[in-house]
């Protein structure tokens, strides 16, 4: 039976890892073989748009092939016992596949574009992103991506979802990549907290009740349901 218990999941691309979907940066530093710089800032986009897009297009077309993991079906489970809230730095679609139904994305969407001229203008979009491909006004479309140097639209969301939390679980994420890193900060104190990854960074000033779990989304996510579903 449903509870009105919040549970908030902050995931990053670890969860997603085990889908086939890369982790943002190879050990080299660079992101599927391109300089983040050029790829993932306004100042890459406008330099060589055309490299832009052919990037996240070849990111939305594995978005085509992939499945949610066991990971992502086990939070979706979750909504059966808790009011859960994904809060995602992941650009992929897979916990919605999985039946999540409130997904915040952090950083966008690959199945969505939006008008270079008005970033409120956003469409869904699942083929291919071409120069040319523009708004009704004819503005150049671009991916609904949030890049180095952008502002975070949803971040006073996520801070206050993450506010009202009576769990949180942290999954996949390397606590690296601000400002998304310092949402765990805004729980309160006193709440059970939980971080699932197979090689997890150290939290500074974590709450007490935090609990490590060193293992893959899909594992961990077995223990920390396992654990939920028994208080």
């Amino acid at each position: 039976m449903a509870t009105n218990k919040k549970l908030v999941i902050l995931s990053g691309a670890g969860i997603s890892a085990e889908s086939g979907i890369k982790t943002f940066r190879d050990s080299d530093g660079l992101w599927e073989g391109h300089d983040v710089m050029d790829v993932a800032t306004p100042e890459g986009f406008k330099k060589n748009p055309q490299l832009v897009l052919d990037f996240y297009n070849q990111r939305r077309r594995q978005l085509h092939e992939v499945k949610p993991n066991v990971g992502h079906l086990i939070i979706a489970e979750l909504e059966n016992d808790f009011d859960v809230h994904v809060i995602t730095q992941n650009v992929d679609n897979l916990h919605e596949q999985a039946g999540s139904t409130k997904v915040l994305h952090l950083h966008g969407e690959l199945f969505k574009v939006r008008s270079t001229n008005n970033h409120h203008n956003i469409l869904r979009w699942e083929k291919d992103l071409h120069w040319g491909d523009t708004d009704a006004e004819g503005h150049q479309l671009r991916p609904h991506i949030v890049w180095f140097g952008e502002e975070v639209p949803a971040l006073d969301e996520a801070i206050k979802i993450t506010e009202q939390a009576d769990f949180l679980i942290i999954i996949g994420t390397s606590m690296q990549v601000y400002p998304a890193a310092g949402l765990l900060h805004y729980a309160k104190d006193d709440i059970p907290l939980y971080y699932v990854d197979p090689k997890p960074a150290m939290i500074v000033n974590a709450p007490r009740k935090l609990k490590v779990i060193a293992a893959t989304g899909s594992e961990g996510m077995k223990v920390v349901s396992k654990e939920l579903l028994a208080l």
